[in-house]
């Protein structure tokens, strides 16, 4: 797929990663709807740089925990750019939570952004295109039984499995790829001591950035002969045990 006049869906566009990858598709020469839910001053001002680019770029609020509000949301996407050819599933909830400690509100309340929400965008993506790409944002963890982030974890695992899932149903016109990220950024209101201090080893010794995730989504968007494939970016982190 050539980027340049392609029509792209974002979610948690906004911050971090998924500011990287709007970026990237807007360098592309892709027009990108920025989904957000509590991010407004930061789309907006991603709105303006991606404007800047030469390209389309709108914002669109839904907090993802309902099936109303991914339909909502994938409406409003078509509205703003028409039908479009890139859904990237980023929005993502994580909380450290072992299996004793996560009560049922916890657990809906990762499962829905984070597995029930991309599933739900896949299925109305893939009625309002009969060809496209979608990449879902998975962890690096996936290979992992990390106890400590329990209902995280399966949120991620489920969508690892739904991906190569629909890779096979939506196939031919649809590709569906992960991509799993390492250890990226600390979390808010930590610096970047706390990755080095908790990420753990890496083979490779090398930090993974922003930029190299968005990288790793534009191969796979790239790519026409790849579908039901996990890319992970982690410095080979997921070849261990934690």
């Amino acid at each position: 797929m050539d980027l340049k006049g392609k029509k792209a869906l974002v979610t948690g566009g906004a911050v971090r990663i998924g500011r990287a990858i709007c970026e990237m598709l807007a360098d592309g020469g892709a027009d990108v709807c920025i989904h957000y839910s509590r991010s407004y001053d930061q789309a907006c001002s991603l709105k303006d740089d991606l404007e800047k680019r030469g390209v389309q770029a709108h914002i669109a609020e839904a907090n993802l925990m309902t099936e109303t509000a991914c339909t909502e949301l994938m409406d409003k996407a078509v509205a703003l750019l028409g039908p479009f050819d890139i859904l990237i599933n980023n929005a993502s909830v994580f909380n450290k939570q072992t299996l004793d400690e996560a009560d049922m509100d916890v657990w809906m309340g990762e499962m829905w952004p984070n597995f029930f929400a991309p599933v739900q965008l896949m299925r109305r993506f893939a009625k309002q295109t009969s060809k496209g790409k979608v990449v879902n944002m998975l962890d690096r963890r996936v290979t992992s039984l990390d106890t400590a982030c329990v209902p995280y974890l399966i949120s991620k695992k489920a969508l690892e499995e739904v991906t190569r899932m629909g890779a096979l149903h939506y196939a031919p016109g649809i590709s569906v790829n992960g991509v799993a990220p390492g250890a990226v950024l600390p979390p808010p209101g930590k610096d970047e001591q706390y990755i080095v201090d908790h990420a753990g080893p890496v083979p490779l010794e090398v930090r993974v950035t922003p930029r190299d995730i968005a990288s790793a989504v534009r191969f796979v968007l790239e790519n026409d002969t790849i579908t039901g494939q996990v890319v992970f970016v982690d410095g080979g982190q997921h070849l261990g045990n934690g």
